[in-house]
């Protein structure tokens, strides 16, 4: 009978003295991370190419963190331009995925305008971790470790040159004949028309050549030119309600505003960027990616459509050509207005085009071919889910939406695909995926 109280004590004792159970750190914290980043971004409404620096960037920190704990990650890092070495890390006592989310969360508030909302945000995080049984002290490493990297990835993104920006002059758009001019209602100014003089991640003076396009159809008023014809098809398309759900469905413009009445209302939107990193997690999550994994994947797609930015802005502001909207309306139609709003750079290539070839190009190489899933990633905003056979898919109609909604040529279409297919393939190739 003794012997009997004696052990079950000794049981009692052993699991009271158990530590509570870890929370763990699966790759859907990559999401809220990457989710909150965006709502600084609408909050900010920060500009397409500006919006993939941030995600870039804290990815490229959280990857850093991760792929030195565990070495059977692709070492891609070291195939980016100037990055810098890191110190040896000791892990002991943290959680290295942690430690890179932590990373994360402490670049996106020294990067972006509104970072003092990602502090709070995170506070809350660490509050729900402790809530949920974190043991203080990996906390507290796994902090520590993400103080050892934020300083160096912040030290390598002031380098890229982005800060020299403002000290050009002012961009003054060209009036001559078939080259951009600023859209109603807003007339803004350019947006990022010295983005190319900064540093690309990936794309070496050496690839530029076979990553170009060929020229855009040349401007002419001539009621039987090329150009006039391919007005005409943008401004007959578009008529349809399917045409003008997906040109809605794809707006992903940030700079759009509503009139009502005298007045204008600004509509804060996501990214095309923004867009698919948040396909990115779906697919992950769909795949139960475990956290390495899904942040290879993130990583990749975050640098690649930096480098698709950055590539793309360089045409458009060498091509300058002129936008749907005001060709149209000097040469067919005064009063015409298309479905989207236009946004405010010049036309060639297609931003989303590039962009969104690049996209699925690296994604299918990632995750695979003919995935199936439903994109959710704006239903928060209002807009309803729509379901893709696969990336290409996707890709697809995020490209042909842009000549549904009126802001784009079919060649700008064209060409910003052959871009993306293009620059997706030399990416795989370099990062050697």
């Amino acid at each position: 009978m003794h012997k009997c109280i004696a052990l079950s004590f000794l049981f009692f004792l052993a699991w009271a003295c158990k530590k509570p159970k870890q929370a763990e750190i699966s790759g859907r914290e990559i999401d809220k991370v990457i989710g909150q980043m965006t709502e600084l971004m609408i909050h900010d409404v920060s500009n397409p190419p500006l919006a993939m620096r941030f995600y870039s960037y804290a990815c490229v920190g959280a990857y850093a963190v991760y792929s030195k704990y565990d070495p059977k990650t692709p070492q891609i890092l070291q195939q980016l331009t100037d990055f810098p070495r890191f110190p040896t890390i000791d892990f002991t006592n943290s959680d290295p995925a942690l430690a890179s989310v932590f990373t994360m969360m402490d670049i996106s508030s020294r990067m972006q305008p509104s970072g003092g909302m990602m502090k709070a945000w995170k506070q809350k995080y660490v509050d729900s971790l402790t809530n949920a049984g974190f043991d203080e002290q990996i906390l507290k490493q796994s902090q520590a470790i993400a103080n050892t990297v934020v300083p160096i990835i912040i030290s390598y993104a002031k380098a890229d040159r982005y800060n020299k920006i403002s000290n050009f002059p002012r961009y003054t758009p060209k009036k001559a004949e078939g080259t951009w001019y600023p859209t109603p209602p807003g007339y803004f100014a350019a947006v990022e028309p010295y983005f190319s003089t900064i540093r690309p991640f990936m794309i070496v003076d050496s690839a530029l050549q076979s990553l170009e396009i060929q020229a855009p159809i040349a401007y002419s008023s001539a009621k039987n030119s090329s150009f006039t014809q391919a007005s005409r098809e943008v401004y007959m398309a578009g008529k349809s309600k399917e045409e003008q759900k997906i040109a809605a469905f794809w707006d992903c413009n940030p700079f759009a505003l509503s009139e009502n009445g005298h007045l204008l209302i600004g509509v804060k939107k996501i990214s095309p960027g923004a867009h698919w990193m948040g396909i990115a997690g779906i697919a992950c999550a769909q795949k139960k990616l475990a956290f390495g994994p899904s942040l290879l994947v993130r990583t990749v797609l975050s640098l690649g459509l930096m480098d698709a930015f950055w590539i793309c802005w360089r045409e458009k502001y060498h091509s300058n050509r002129i936008r749907p909207e005001t060709a149209i309306r000097k040469l067919i139609d005064p009063t015409w207005k298309p479905f989207l709003q236009t946004p405010p750079f010049p036309e060639y290539p297609s931003g989303h085009s590039t962009v969104s070839t690049t996209a699925a190009t690296l994604l299918t190489q990632l995750i695979g071919d003919n995935l199936a899933y439903t994109d959710t990633v704006e239903t928060r905003y209002g807009i309803a889910a729509r379901s893709f056979r696969s990336f290409h898919q996707a890709a697809e109609e995020a490209s042909i939406s842009r000549f549904y909604g009126g802001i784009h040529f079919k060649d700008g279409i064209t060409s910003g695909q052959d871009q993306g297919k293009k620059l997706g393939k030399y990416l795989l190739n370099k990062f050697n995926l």
